[in-house]
């Protein structure tokens, strides 16, 4: 641990406790990043969605060696605060996700997250109490990391065939009672759903913007209780829509208005410093 990252840990944790609701964007690599910390952006997160397909997968298929080496990438090149997506700690055995969240901290983040989805080839959401044990490893394990390592504690029913906004709310309670800092349930139905999700935790929502018709403005997520919002692959979905848009111009136009539009103002290379 550096003093560099003691300081971006502690501006992250501050992040959580001020008035109003941040948003967090996540990036593929290390030149997303610094483009996002060039717009302002006070906080970054890794995607696992979006990091697997820059490496031709789907999400969930890459290891945790390689997460780690994107972690480091990513953490080195911004002086933002950076925390990782890291699925289910890329293990089942609460020890193993406690040695994930060590290494995560070695490798420059200064939090990440934790689900209760077992991952593609389990194809299963753990049961809650075996869920709340890993959770409760990891937090454990941030807390011996030496500086403000902010946990978030991912409930995965809406997005894993489980739209049960009661086993939700009492999957989150339990990752708070073990030790959660921040807690997460991707593709909540609507702003009703928040609301009762923020109303029965103590600790701060996560709000993941990403799944179309679910992808609330921030005003009105702040004013349901959401203080964090987290972008999930949209950027990088938006990033190659545009590229999508711009290719088949060239090869079915044969025009190419999109150096015009979309690059000619300059601004990608003011933001990467050249």
């Amino acid at each position: 641990m550096t003093q560099s990252q003691h300081d971006k840990a502690a501006r992250f944790r501050a992040l959580h406790e001020g008035p109003g609701a941040f948003v967090m964007g996540n990036i593929w690599d290390a030149g997303s990043a610094k483009i996002a910390a060039g717009l302002g952006f006070q906080a970054v997160a890794t995607s696992s969605g979006a990091f697997a397909n820059t490496l031709g997968r789907t999400d969930g298929a890459v290891s945790r060696d390689e997460a780690l080496a994107h972690a480091r990438d990513v953490a080195g090149a911004v002086d933002v605060p950076v925390s990782g997506d890291f699925e289910n700690g890329f293990g089942h055995v609460p020890d193993y996700v406690a040695e994930t969240i060590r290494m995560a901290a070695d490798s420059g983040l200064v939090g990440c997250s934790i689900e209760d989805y077992a991952g593609n080839e389990a194809d299963r959401l753990y049961e809650k109490s075996e869920a709340a044990e890993r959770i409760a490893a990891a937090a454990e394990a941030a807390a011996g990391a030496g500086f403000p390592f902010t946990l978030t504690g991912r409930a995965e029913n809406f997005l894993r065939g489980n739209p049960d906004l009661d086993d939700t709310i009492a999957r989150l309670v339990a990752y708070q009672d073990a030790g959660a800092d921040v807690l997460m349930a991707p593709g909540l139905p609507d702003l009703d759903a928040v609301k009762a999700v923020c109303d029965a935790l103590d600790k701060p929502l996560n709000f993941m913007v990403g799944v179309p018709g679910r992808s609330f403005a921030k005003a009105d997520l702040e004013a349901a209780g959401v203080k964090r919002i987290s972008l999930a692959t949209s950027l990088y979905k938006a990033a190659l829509t545009a590229f999508i848009a711009a290719a088949r111009e060239a090869q079915d136009d044969g025009t190419f208005g999109y150096v015009e539009t979309l690059i000619g103002g300059g601004e990608l290379g003011k933001l990467m410093g050249g």
